[in-house]
């Protein structure tokens, strides 16, 4: 929400893509990650922000909407060293720069892998995440849990 909040500031538009990607294992769908960042950005009223999903490359997205810049928040130096690769590959495949964007210190430490491993410790994530999304994440990580045990 930082991220967007900020880039809110510098262009007319901004998009913010929910991507599929095979290599991670998010708690939530495409479908549902969409909703929440809609709803937390209704919440706090964003309406140059446009919110979509896309099973293919950004660039291709990026050519569709007629976006040049692709704006990537960082958190700590693992960051810059794993974006710093497809930064230069979009930028070979479409001409699509990057836009690297320091995250707040103060929200920094923060990752979804965190959050996950803080709610399924019963732990609170009020502050991490936008207040929409506490009570999903909550039922989520029961349900896990419930799995888990059915599957023993």
């Amino acid at each position: 929400m930082d991220v967007i909040e900020r880039c809110t500031q510098f262009f007319d538009e901004v998009h913010v893509v929910v991507a599929v990607n095979a290599a991670k294992t998010p708690m939530f769908s495409v479908e549902t990650r969409t909703s929440v960042i809609r709803r937390a950005l209704d919440k706090d009223g964003f309406p140059n922000v446009k919110v979509a999903s896309t099973s293919g490359l950004i660039t291709e997205y990026c050519k569709q909407v007629g976006a040049e810049v692709i704006v990537k928040g960082l958190r700590q130096n693992g960051d810059y060293e794993a974006e710093l690769g497809m930064a230069l590959v979009n930028r070979k495949l479409a001409g699509i720069e990057t836009l690297f964007l320091p995250a707040d210190p103060v929200l920094e430490h923060i990752s979804s892998s965190i959050v996950k491993d803080v709610a399924r410790h019963g732990g609170d994530v009020t502050g991490m995440v936008p207040s929409c999304i506490v009570p999903m994440l909550a039922e989520a990580v029961k349900h896990e849990a419930e799995r888990r045990r059915e599957a023993r």
